[in-house]
């Protein structure tokens, strides 16, 4: 997957996601599946899904832009229900995710391990206008580690949900961050959670158990 780069944007406008920033910007397709049974945390999730299909959602088309500063990905997917409300214990939200590496290796199918970290950048259908920003170092661990680095946006039209994350490419921390660059060669993973097939949490559909390719472009020669 490539991320092209762009003159400098709003974040604001980067936030549209048919906005004229990414008119022109091609997507790619990325195929998702369910995650494994064997890597719920709980007895009660795995009886509760043995005999359900995990992954209702299939493929996602996923662009991706930077200015040097702050990197977006739009991702736009079919569902067939619009989720964004929980009104019952029995409802839940439709989500998506980028998936980056925190340090070089860094498992993905076991969301990271202990020193080598995994961080998320997650946008629910109920918090539209707000993205949630998390690590993990194994099964289990994920926490939250701010709220207000990571911006999401979506958009529901036609069966499709069209949706923009984004988050500056560089932060100053000390948690275990991705911390991007133009140039670079990084990986990434991709989710998807389908609220009205009752996904949350570990089941969702994932692009794989390793990281997809993501290359970010460097600036063209001459500019900024």
């Amino acid at each position: 997957m490539k991320v092209r780069y762009v003159p400098s944007f709003e974040v604001d406008a980067v936030l549209q996601p048919d906005g004229a920033l990414w008119q022109g910007v091609t997507a790619e397709t990325v195929k998702l599946k369910g995650t494994s049974l064997d890597m719920q945390p709980t007895p009660a999730i795995k009886i509760s899904w043995a005999n359900k299909k995990i992954g209702a959602v299939e493929a996602v088309q996923v662009a991706a832009i930077h200015d040097g500063q702050r990197i977006a990905f739009r991702l736009e997917w079919s569902d067939p229900i619009e989720n964004r409300d929980v009104s019952d214990t029995t409802d839940f939200i439709d989500g998506c995710g980028v998936l980056f590496p925190a340090v070089q290796f860094a498992p993905m199918a076991v969301m990271g391990a202990v020193g080598m970290g995994v961080n998320a950048w997650y946008w629910r259908a109920d918090e539209n206008g707000r993205g949630r920003h998390l690590v993990a170092e194994g099964l289990g661990t994920t926490r939250a580690v701010d709220e207000e680095l990571v911006r999401g946006n979506g958009v529901y039209v036609n069966g499709r949900w069209h949706v923009v994350i984004t988050r500056s490419m560089k932060v100053q921390t000390t948690e275990s961050l991705a911390q991007l660059e133009p140039g670079q060669t990084t990986g990434v993973g991709v989710a998807v959670w389908e609220g009205g097939h009752g996904e949350r949490a570990g089941i969702k559909a994932i692009s794989g158990d390793d990281w997809v390719k993501l290359e970010i472009e460097k600036p063209t020669t001459g500019t900024a």
